[in-house]
C-alpha cells in the first residue's frame, strides 16, 4: 500500500491524531484502569475487523496509540520501490474508527500532548558505523535499514527509538569534528511546539538555529549540547 504525504495526511481531518515521525499518534484520557483496557478491547476488535492494529501504550490516565504500517511502498525519483514504514490509507481508516470508538467510551483526546523522541547522529560513513550501532541498539543487524531505504536504525518491537544518521563532511578539520554529533529529535504537536521551545528557553536554553521553524527548531543546553523539536507542517491541515 502506498505511504500517504504530509498534504494526503491532512487533508484527512484526523483531529484526535497527530503526525509525529513516521506514524500517527492520539492520546486518550482515561478515568481508571477499567475503562482503558476496555477502550483497547474495543480498538483491538475494530483493528482485527481491518487486519491492522496500532501500538498501545497504557499509562495512569491515558492511553496512547500509535498508527503506522510497515509495509508502506516509498517511490524515489527513479521509479524504484522501497518498503518502509509509514502512514497509510489503512492507518487513516482505522485512526477514523479509533475517534468514533473513544467518542463511544466517552474518552477525551489529548493530541497536544503527544510526542516521539528519535536518535540522531552526524556522520559521512553511515554504512560503516550502523552495524555497531544496530547490535548496541537492538542486538539484531536485520535492524539496520528496517523501514527505510538508508542506514536507519529501526528496532522491529520499538524497544529503544529510532536512530538516523545526517551527513557530516568526511574532510572537516579536527575543530568541526569534534563537535556534538548526537542528538535526541523531540517530534511534537505542532500547537504544543511554541510552548515546549519557550519551557526550554525559560530552563536556560538557547535557540541556535530556527532557520527552518517550526519544522526544525534547534535548541542547546548551557553547555552547548543540542536538541531538535521538530513538527511535521507537510501533515497540517491549512486555514
Amino acid at each position: 500500500m502506498d505511504m500517504l504525504k504530509g498534504d494526503r495526511i491532512a487533508a484527512a481531518g484526523l483531529v484526535d491524531w497527530r503526525k509525529l515521525a513516521q506514524g500517527l499518534h492520539a492520546r486518550y484520557l482515561v478515568a481508571e484502569f477499567g475503562a482503558a483496557a476496555r477502550f483497547v478491547v474495543a480498538v483491538g476488535e475494530a483493528g482485527d475487523a481491518l487486519g491492522h492494529h496500532p501500538r498501545v501504550t497504557i499509562g495512569t490516565g491515558y492511553v496512547d496509540l500509535e498508527l503506522v504500517s510497515d509495509d508502506a511502498i516509498y517511490r524515489d525519483d527513479d521509479g524504484t520501490e522501497y518498503v518502509v514504514e509509514w502512514v497509510t490509507q489503512q492507518d487513516v481508516d482505522l485512526a477514523r474508527r479509533i475517534t468514533e470508538i473513544a467518542a463511544e467510551h466517552g474518552l477525551e483526546a489529548d493530541p497536544a500532548s503527544v510526542s516521539e523522541i528519535e536518535l540522531g547522529v552526524d556522520t559521512a560513513r553511515s554504512a560503516t558505523i550502523a552495524p555497531v550501532w544496530a547490535a548496541l541498539l537492538t542486538g539484531s543487524a536485520e535492524s539496520q535499514g528496517r523501514g527505510s531505504p538508508s542506514d536507519e536504525i529501526r528496532d522491529a518491537t520499538v524497544r529503544v527509538p529510532n536512530l538516523w544518521f545526517g551527513d557530516a563532511d568526511a574532510d572537516a578539520d579536527e575543530h568541526e569534528t569534534s563537535h556534538q554529533r548526537f542528538h535526541l529529535e523531540v517530534y511534537v504537536a505542532p500547537e504544543a511546539a511554541e510552548q515546549r521551545i519557550a519551557a526550554a528557553l525559560a530552563a536556560g536554553g538557547v535557540v541556535v538555529d530556527d532557520r527552518d521553524a517550526p519544522g526544525l527548531t534547534v535548541i542547546a543546553d548551557q553547555d552547548g549540547n543540542e536538541g531538535v523539536v521538530c513538527v511535521d507542517v507537510s501533515a497540517v491541515a491549512k486555514d
